[in-house]
């Protein structure tokens, strides 16, 4: 077997464990934090967002911390802050001391999350990198699935600090040998080109600038932020509803029941994102999106109107369809609608983007459950970022058009 693929199945479990404690699991700690000391669903939501903030300035050097030391050491060393960071969490006794472990958790993220699998991944392909960087990306679902429901069990079994220790020390277990043996820069490391191909002869020299637009430039114009604010929008609502997934839910479903519901919201995502996979590339891809936050809306109108069990878990699969969705689209516009050599600059920015304007998210949320007294205006807020979401893609669709036929 190419090397690669090894890789991409170290990458998709560095993905369960990334977004399994900091992405899904952070609705569990924040429900679990607000009922075992008292305080206000805004200051540990608040915290959550210096997490994301702290996270999207790590993640912009992310790549050149990967390349000045391999992601060997960067992934160890994220492994330990993340779970140093969540067995912490159990330890806290202050609203304040939140606001020392969620950033160390943010080193955790950085090194996790996204841009660190696309660099893990991409060197090792060429051909078949969607592919390869798809799967590595559903890792992200799959620790939804397996450890809120197991985080939520354990804390029921054993206690909040026994239960985060257990999957802490299952994680350094799983990741620290596969790290040593499969994680090394690129293929080129074996004698071995992207794709399993001989290695290509070294260029002569590299090109700067040249005709490729600088990013700047790209900011100046409708056309990038067309692409760039529905998918701000939309994740900040899609992530500050999953991080108060749980809280929302817990009232009606319990914990276990809440639990279960996240875990069915991740293999929606899956099923979404393979889903539209199928035939993304051969029809409008901003109508595709448009309908994906559409059916998030919809989902979040089901939640807010009251309904028993079974409808709220109908709303959290509905919602989780688009889950997927979200993260992994913004490449495929940018792939059919920007110059070819522009496509890493121009992903590059709108992530940096989506990262800074969804971290304010959950600590907002916060502040209005807690000023209204209940979650309906929280997701009330987030149907109306949906729906705007919906709105600016529909709306630039002229000018994506407009530009294709200069290219």
């Amino acid at each position: 077997m190419y090397q690669g693929w090894k890789v991409v199945g170290c990458a998709f479990l560095i993905a369960v464990f990334g977004w399994g404690f900091g992405f899904y699991g952070i609705g569990v700690f924040l429900a679990e934090l607000v009922e075992r000391h008292g305080w206000a669903t805004s200051s540990v939501a608040s915290a959550v967002t210096v997490l994301y903030l702290v996270g999207a300035a790590l993640i912009a050097f992310i790549g050149n911390v990967f390349e000045r030391f391999g992601p060997r050491r960067v992934v160890l060393v994220g492994m330990s802050a993340m779970g140093t960071a969540a067995i912490g969490l159990t330890w806290i006794r202050q609203p304040w001391q939140l606001y020392v472990v969620f950033p160390l958790m943010a080193v955790g993220w950085a090194a996790m999350s996204g841009a660190a699998l696309n660099v893990i991944v991409a060197p090792w392909f060429e051909r078949k990198r969607g592919l390869a960087i798809s799967i590595a990306f559903n890792g992200a679902a799959v620790g939804g699935v397996l450890l809120v429901p197991t985080l939520v069990f354990l804390i029921g079994r054993l206690g909040f600090t026994a239960a985060v220790l257990s999957l802490v020390i299952v994680m350094v277990g799983v990741l620290t040998p596969l790290v040593l043996w499969l994680l090394v820069s690129g293929p080129e490391v074996l004698g071995l080109g992207p794709d399993g191909d001989a290695p290509a002869p070294r260029a002569t020299g590299k090109t700067k600038g040249g005709g490729v637009t600088q990013t700047r430039d790209f900011l100046r114009t409708w056309h990038f932020w067309s692409v760039a604010l529905p998918f701000a929008l939309g994740l900040t609502a899609q992530i500050s509803v999953i991080i108060h997934q749980v809280s929302f839910l817990k009232p009606t479903l319990g914990t276990e029941g809440a639990g279960w519901a996240v875990s069915l919201t991740s293999v929606c995502a899956v099923l979404g994102r393979l889903a539209v996979g199928l035939f993304v590339d051969r029809v409008n891809r901003r109508a595709v999106i448009a309908g994906n936050f559409l059916l998030q809306a919809t989902s979040i109108v089901l939640m807010l109107s009251g309904p028993g069990p079974l409808l709220l878990y109908v709303a959290c699969a509905m919602f989780g369809l688009g889950v997927g969705n979200t993260t992994s689209l913004p490449s495929v516009v940018v792939q059919a609608e920007f110059p070819k050599a522009a496509f890493g600059q121009v992903v590059s920015t709108i992530i940096a983007i989506n990262q800074f304007t969804y971290s304010f998210g959950p600590g907002l949320l916060g502040w209005l459950r807690d000023g209204v007294g209940s979650y309906d205006a929280a997701f009330a807020a987030c149907l109306v970022l949906q729906l705007a979401a919906v709105a600016i893609l529909l709306f630039g669709s002229s000018t994506a058009r407009d530009v294709r036929a200069a290219r």
